[in-house]
């Protein structure tokens, strides 16, 4: 099968399209026909030789990519829950930008018939990763919540999360951003020198939560803002969440969060936008795209 993997570490252009062997379902496990797959910084940051993977190796070729839709294509003996020819969506550890995966029943969920396949395929990782900190830092009726990069794949979810929660949300993000993020609800601030006061102009009655998916000032600014250091997360600044005593939020994936998510997306409670879409084959633009940061939404790459 085709895949996008790297022969070393580097920028964009080491994501190459490679022949692999095509894998096998085997026992207790399916194997899905991606049909499209999402890119997220965690990708690059493999790309870049950055990230240590318990369990993995760092051996070469090394696929990548994290989430992913498709069809269920075969199923191993033992497997339950999907039957060949069903429609699914889920996760699949540096893998998913291929052809075809391999994963366990518990790793898929049915994907919507109102979600689109670009949709689905970039959607597990970022909005895992959303619901959980939402849940992490408590966040509920009454609370007012700071989400950092609000219009990035993971702001975006959780932003719309914490609405669904009856929050108030502030969302920083560059000026070409505020009409989207107004349209999902949330009151944009422009990050840069100046934010904290910014934000508290906003919130004069202060804020009682905060999500970082920036790192460097933007946690500055949380800690700056709001009282309680537990109900601050970060999803990427984790040398120093220790130092500041917030929380050091990585995803808690299960098929469980994720229908959770799906069912709101299906009911209209959840948009998902899609800024940028890619063949399989140009993978490495996608990664190049990524890199440039300030990506609305989410990136998907798409298996013919």
């Amino acid at each position: 099968m085709k895949a996008a993997a790297l022969r070393t570490y580097g920028g964009p252009e080491v994501v190459e399209l490679l022949e692999v062997e095509t894998p096998e379902a085997g026992p207790g496990q399916v194997r899905v026909r991606v049909r499209a797959a999402g890119v997220q910084p965690f990708d690059c940051a493999v790309r870049r030789g950055i990230v240590s993977i318990p369990g993995l190796t760092g051996s070469f070729p090394q696929k990548v990519g994290n989430d992913f839709a498709g069809v269920v294509d075969q199923v191993g003996p033992g497997a339950v829950g999907f039957e060949v020819g069903a429609e699914v969506m889920g996760w699949a550890l540096l893998a998913s930008h291929a052809e075809y995966v391999v994963v366990a029943p518990d790793q898929l969920v049915v994907k919507p018939t109102s979600m689109p396949w670009e949709v689905a395929g970039a959607f597990s990782a970022s909005a895992q990763t959303a619901h959980t900190a939402i849940e992490k830092l408590k966040v509920g009726a009454g609370d007012t919540v700071l989400v950092h990069a609000a219009a990035g794949g993971v702001g975006t979810v959780a932003v719309q999360v914490a609405k669904a929660r009856g929050a108030t949300v502030i969302g920083t993000a560059g000026p070409y951003n505020h009409d989207y993020l107004r349209s999902l609800g949330v009151v944009p601030v422009a990050y840069g020198d100046g934010l904290v006061d910014r934000v508290r102009a906003l919130a004069p009655g202060g804020v009682t939560a905060a999500l970082d998916a920036v790192g460097g000032a933007a946690l500055d600014a949380s800690v700056e803002l709001v009282e309680d250091r537990g109900r601050i997360g970060t999803i990427t600044d984790f040398d120093r969440a220790e130092d500041f005593g917030v929380l050091a939020i990585s995803t808690e994936r299960s098929t469980t969060r994720l229908t959770e998510l799906t069912d709101m997306f299906d009911r209209g409670e959840l948009r998902i936008e899609i800024s940028h879409t890619f063949p399989l084959a140009q993978a490495a633009l996608a990664h190049q795209e990524m890199d440039r940061g300030h990506v609305r939404g989410k990136i998907a790459i798409v298996v013919e």
